[in-house]
C-alpha cells in the first residue's frame, strides 16, 4: 500500500499511546514524529513543517480540566496558523473537546480510539491541510512583491495602491535598478484591468526608425517589409496596462507623435489615415529628472503634464538601511526556487557586508550578486566571496551602526505591524517562519 506523503505529529505524555499511534499512522503516512513533553513543539513546528498535530487535552496527574490542551492547541496555531490540530480527550471530556474546536482545533477522537475512525479522520485532516497549503502556494504566486518596512518606500507603495484603482497616468521615477519595472506591474496587477494584458517597452532600446511602428502599428504595404497587417503596443495593451519605460529617451520630434496618441486616445496604424480608439492605462518611468530636461528644453512640457497626473518616487536602496537584509531574504528564497536548490542561508559576515555595502546598482545589483552566490557557494551556506561584492560601503555617518541593532528593529516593526502574526511577519521579511523564530530567539523577542 502507497503511503500518503504527509508528516504527523503526535502529542502526549503517555509513552504506550504514543508508541500505538505511530504503529498505526507509518502504515499510511510517510512521516510520523512523537513527543511526550508538549513544551517541546514549540521548537520542532520551529523546524519542520508539519501537516497535522494530534494533540491530547491533559498532561498533568490529577488534572483533567483540559486546560494544558487548550493552551497548546493556542500556541499551535499561533506558530503554524496552517497546520490542521486533531485533539484526543476521554469520555465525558466532549465539552472541552467543543470549546477547543472553537479555538481552531480541526476535529477530536475519543480515548481509547477506534484504529478506523482515527485513520479517517486523520485522512480527512491531512485533506484539508493539504488544500490549504495549495490555496497558499497560489495566493503567493500572484503576489510576489518585495514591499519593505522604510517610510519611503511604503509612502511609495500607499500611493500605488490608491492610484491603482483609477485609470489615472502614473510616472514612476528613480534611480536605475530600484524597481520600476515591479512597480507598474504592481500597479496593473491591483487594478480592475489586471486580467488584461501588462505590455512592457523599453522605449530607452527603441531605435528611432521603428518607433512609430512598434508603437503604433502599420498596415501591410506601408513600407517595404510590411508584409502583412500588424498591431503596434497600443493596441495590444487594449483594455489593459502599456507600461512606458525609460520615457525620458523618447527624442523632441516623436515626444509629440506620443503626446497625440495619449491626449486623443486614438491610435493611427502607419499607412492608414482613420484613427483607431484605444482604451490603454499609461504608466511610464524614467530614472532622468524631468522637470529639469522639460526646463532645459529637452522634453515638452505639455507631455510631461500628460503623463503626470500622478507621480511616485522610488527610493534607492541606501535609503532604505532597514529594508536591505529583508530583501536579500526574499530574493534568495527567489533564487532557490529558480535554480531548485535546496535551503542556502547567509552566514553572518555575509549578511554584515549585504547590510553595510552601498548597493549604487540598488535591487538590480543585489539579485545579481545574491543569484551568483547561489550559484557558487558550498555547503549550503553564502560567505561574503561569493557575493564577490566591490569594497564600496555607506560612509560613516553610521559610526553606531550595528547591523543586529537594525535587524532586530526591523523584526520588532514587522511584528507589531502585523500584530505578531508569525506567518503574514516571516513572509513580509522574506524568511522562513523556522528562520523568524530563531531570529525571535537570538534578540529574546517577545511575541505574547
Amino acid at each position: 500500500m502507497k503511503k500518503t506523503t504527509a508528516t504527523i505529529l503526535v502529542i502526549d505524555d503517555q509513552e504506550d499511546i504514543l508508541f500505538t499511534a505511530k504503529m498505526l499512522l507509518k502504515k499510511h503516512f510517510e512521516t510520523i514524529y512523537t513527543l511526550n513533553n508538549p513544551k517541546n513543539v514549540i521548537q520542532l513546528l520551529a523546524e519542520n513543517q508539519i501537516d497535522l498535530v494530534l494533540l491530547d487535552m491533559n498532561y498533568r496527574i490529577g488534572f483533567e480540566d483540559g486546560k494544558e490542551g487548550l493552551y497548546f492547541l493556542k500556541e499551535i496555531k499561533k506558530l503554524a496558523p496552517n497546520t490542521v490540530v486533531i485533539l484526543m480527550t476521554a469520555f465525558g471530556k466532549v465539552e472541552t473537546a467543543v470549546e477547543a474546536l472553537k479555538n481552531g482545533a480541526f476535529d477530536y477522537v475519543l480515548k481509547p480510539w477506534d484504529n478506523d475512525k482515527l485513520l479517517e479522520t486523520v485522512k480527512k485532516g491531512v485533506g484539508f491541510a493539504r488544500k490549504n497549503q495549495k490555496d497558499i502556494i497560489l495566493n503567493e504566486s500572484t503576489n510576489n512583491y518585495f514591499i519593505g518596512t522604510s517610510k519611503n518606500i511604503e509612502k511609495a507603495y500607499s500611493l500605488a495602491e490608491k492610484v491603482a484603482k483609477t485609470d489615472a497616468n502614473v510616472l514612476i521615477l528613480g534611480e536605475n535598478g530600484t524597481g520600476k519595472y515591479v512597480m507598474a506591474h504592481y500597479i496593473h496587477q491591483n487594478s480592475g484591468r489586471k486580467s488584461n494584458e501588462f505590455i512592457h517597452v523599453d522605449l530607452g532600446s527603441l531605435n528611432e526608425n521603428i518607433f512609430e511602428s512598434e508603437l503604433f502599428g502599420y498596415v501591410k504595404g506601408a513600407f517595404t517589409d510590411a508584409k502583412s497587417d500588424t498591431i503596434g503596443k497600443f493596441e495590444a495593451a487594449q483594455k489593459g496596462t502599456l507600461f512606458l519605460d525609460e520615457i525620458g529617451n523618447v527624442p523632441l520630434h516623436l515626444q509629440s507623435k506620443l503626446l497625440q496618441v495619449i491626449q486623443t486616445k486614438t491610435v493611427t496604424r502607419l499607412g492608414e489615415t482613420k484613427p483607431r480608439k484605444i482604451d490603454v492605462r499609461i504608466i511610464t518611468a524614467t530614472n532622468l529628472d524631468l522637470k529639469a530636461e522639460v526646463a532645459a528644453k529637452n522634453f515638452r512640457e505639455d507631455l510631461y503634464y500628460r503623463i503626470n497626473t500622478m507621480e511616485i518616487v522610488l527610493p534607492a536602496l541606501r535609503e532604505r538601511i532597514e529594508d536591505k537584509i529583508p530583501l536579500a531574504h526574499f530574493l534568495l528564497e527567489k533564487m532557490i526556487d529558480k535554480y531548485e536548490k535546496n535551503k542556502i542561508i547567509f552566514d553572518d559576515k555575509a549578511l554584515e557586508q549585504i547590510a553595510k555595502h552601498a548597493w549604487n546598482g540598488n535591487i538590480r545589483e543585489m539579485e545579481n550578486r545574491i543569484e551568483r552566490a547561489v550559484i557558487l557557494c558550498e555547503n549550503f551556506t553564502i560567505k561574503p566571496s561569493d557575493l564577490d561584492l566591490e569594497i564600496v560601503l555607506l560612509h560613516e555617518q553610521h559610526d553606531d551602526f550595528q547591523l543586529s541593532d537594525i535587524e532586530k528593529k526591523t523584526i520588532e516593526k514587522v511584528l507589531l505591524k502585523n500584530e505578531n502574526n508569525i506567518s503574514k511577519s516571516a513572509e513580509e521579511l522574506g524568511l522562513s517562519r523556522a528562520a523568524l523564530y530563531r531570529r525571535l530567539e537570538k534578540y529574546n523577542i517577545q511575541t505574547s
